[in-house]
């Protein structure tokens, strides 16, 4: 039996780095997430661009909404009213331009920062010039706008007044790389901390063994 308890520290070990790998991997992002909405089915889809490069045209519908989320397919959707003739119903069409039906959604308390309280969401539609991306129509109805690197959406309308795309445990801030917008090779290999964590195992496991076999010998 005492042989194999060098053996089974090492498990052990090796489970306990894993397992806070695994927790430290599941923190969520809190960030503006974009969406457009489908026509034809009258759902929500995740944007493929961002803001400062996609260009709606005429008639269409896009979503803003303030969440913390692991990444996109957990990301929380706008809600409310996401009709455009209901949207622009006061806003005729003219031309030379175009109009952009936007939803606006600043999340719910448990999405705030500490010491936040969101507006509530609204809707806007926002007359543009013909060639404008989404940024230039959310600019036009939404302002004060506040962006980060690689034209990350931080705030809109001010909120929040600070912060941008930061990874949060709990309610701490840890980093900066919301879903889509992370820095580095993204090939989803194993992280620093882990293979950190196993190397130090490897260090401990040896030492054991060795210890065990001076022991026998």
């Amino acid at each position: 039996m005492t042989r194999r308890r060098p053996a089974l520290l090492v498990l052990g070990l090796l489970l306990a780095v894993l397992g806070t790998a695994g927790q430290a991997q599941a923190a969520g992002y809190r960030y503006w997430s974009f969406w457009d909405r489908d026509a034809d089915g009258g759902t929500w889809v995740y944007a493929t661009q961002g803001p400062s490069t996609a260009r709606p045209s005429d008639g269409d519908v896009q979503g803003f909404r303030f969440s913390v989320s692991e990444d996109s397919k957990d990301s929380a959707k706008p809600r409310g009213a996401a009709e455009f003739a209901t949207i622009c119903a006061k806003t005729p069409a003219r031309e030379g331009t175009k109009r952009v039906a936007l939803v606006l959604d600043f999340g719910t308390a448990a999405d705030a920062p500490a010491g936040s309280t969101p507006p509530g969401p609204r809707t806007a539609c926002a007359r543009v010039g013909e060639d404008a991306t989404t940024a230039d129509a959310l600019a036009a109805v939404a302002k004060p706008l506040r962006y980060g690197t690689n034209a990350l959406l931080c705030a809109i309308e001010g909120y929040p007044r600070t912060g941008c795309g930061e990874a949060v445990s709990g309610d701490r801030p840890k980093a900066s790389a919301p879903p889509g917008e992370q820095s580095g090779s993204g090939d989803g290999g194993p992280s620093v901390g882990l293979l950190a964590g196993a190397a130090a195992v490897a260090v401990l496991g040896a030492a054991a063994i060795w210890q065990a076999r001076r022991r026998r010998g």
